[in-house]
């Protein structure tokens, strides 16, 4: 299975389309992330880490908003409890077709791993199972935002008592000077990781009408309105930051 260096925004187009996760973004995603996303593989590591401190028997884990399946495949890394198994739901038929495809080649090199569904569907209109555990690794950004609080209220309603949920997001923030700073320095990371001028510049206007951030306290009050009772942030690199948020 290739995989190829991002280079989707190299050469000048005439018209930048707005960001989707098609078959050429799935190509490169695995360079694209690791890029553009400081700190994403410590967050993706350690997601399965907490998980495994969820984690309980008989109970479903959920990578809601799976792209190629990195958290799923750290799930299984670390979670070992009794008849647990993992649904994977993505809306992305290529990201899917990919998924399922390094999740087969994860089973041919390890053994006795969770059981992993990977399911091509809106996440929107889900119907959660019972779970201990639900992971949105960089997925409510992509959200409208009238219906993120509904998602995290039906994610609350599924999640069994101990259980956690995990929230990955890209932050803006209140404060216009914190807000420029963190902003040039994640422009400065990605310069430092290979990304052209050029490139930085496209991507910017390709995503920047279908990827709607929010700050870390607009996270925390929508998740105590969603029900849960603690929210506690355990990662921040630049303006990137992961949330614990318990029933």
């Amino acid at each position: 299975m290739s995989q190829e260096p991002d280079r989707l925004f190299a050469v000048p187009l005439p018209t930048v389309p707005d960001f989707t996760f098609n078959e050429a973004v799935a190509r490169v995603f695995p360079d694209m992330i690791k890029r553009s996303v400081p700190g994403y593989p410590t967050i993706v590591e350690n997601i399965g880490v907490l998980a495994a401190q969820f984690a309980q028997p008989h109970s479903v884990l959920y990578d809601l908003g799976s792209s190629l399946g990195a958290v799923t495949q750290a799930l299984r890394r670390h979670v070992s409890c009794g008849d647990c198994r993992v649904i994977a739901v993505d809306n992305s038929s290529a990201m899917v077709e990919r998924c399922s495809e390094y999740l087969h080649a994860q089973d041919s090199m390890f053994q006795e791993l969770l059981p992993v569904e990977v399911v091509e569907a809106d996440i929107l209109g889900l119907h959660l199972q019972p779970t201990s555990f639900v992971a949105l690794n960089f997925t409510l950004q992509f959200i409208q935002p009238p219906q993120r609080l509904e998602l995290l209220t039906a994610i609350r309603q599924a999640l069994l008592p101990g259980g956690a949920l995990i929230l990955s997001e890209k932050l803006r923030f209140e404060d216009e000077q914190e807000h420029e700073l963190l902003t040039d320095l994640h422009v400065a990371f990605k310069r430092a990781n290979g990304y052209s001028e050029l490139e930085i510049a496209q991507k910017r206007n390709a995503i920047e009408n279908v990827m709607k951030p929010d700050s870390l306290e607009q996270h925390r009050e929508r998740l105590l309105a969603a029900g849960f009772s603690k929210v506690v942030p355990w990662f921040q690199c630049l303006n990137f930051a992961s949330l614990i948020a318990l029933p």
